[in-house]
């Protein structure tokens, strides 16, 4: 597809959108919290895409990884750029000049908890979407469908022992979330 793309053909653009719009448009709404926000991300992701295809290595890890670190990237730089302005702007939406360095020092301490739980979330949406699939399934069975050990196991065809494996490893590999931040690939250059 990145072949494709740097070749400008518009149809792998088509492709990638159809593959990828969701995943960009929520970790984008994840970040920002609004729906206009997130659809204007989807866009400039897209754009960027289209415009730059050739910043894609596939020796760094797969497409999705990829564009999710450009989402990652530019809804984290619009949130920034949102708390700036708001901060900037003062409680009455005129600009604060009295401005208060207690203000400024908790405006950016909110916006860094705001980003630090946007970079959690995306490496939790990193973690459950590349981990095997009979991990994932059970963990969906468990929480979105509310199952319990032995109701995924039924569901899925296995043991209980290998239900409840199953949901003690995604579990675990989810709790790595909150430790490590970005998923990997999101450091690297836009």
């Amino acid at each position: 597809m990145q072949q494709r793309l740097a070749r400008g053909e518009a149809a792998a653009l088509g492709e990638a959108y159809d593959r990828f719009a969701s995943l960009v448009h929520s970790l984008a709404h994840r970040v920002l919290g609004d729906e206009k926000a997130a659809d204007a991300v989807t866009r400039e992701v897209f754009a960027h895409i289209w415009e730059h295809p050739e910043t894609y290595d596939p020796k760094q890890g797969p497409l999705r990884t990829w564009i999710a670190a450009v989402t990652h990237r530019v809804a984290v730089q619009r949130l920034r750029d949102r708390e700036e302005r708001r901060r900037d702007e003062g409680p009455d939406g005129a600009e604060d000049l009295l401005g208060g360095e207690e203000d400024s020092e908790s405006g950016e301490e909110d916006l860094e908890s705001k980003v630090r739980r946007a970079s959690v979330a995306a490496r939790a949406d990193y973690i459950v979407h590349s981990m095997p699939v009979p991990l994932r399934r059970a963990l969906e069975l468990a929480y979105f469908q509310r199952r319990d050990y032995r109701q995924t196991a039924a569901d899925l065809g296995v043991t209980e022992d290998e239900a409840r494996r199953r949901l003690r490893l995604g579990l675990q590999l989810l709790s790595t979330a909150h430790d490590a931040g970005a998923p990997p690939g999101y450091g690297g250059a836009a």
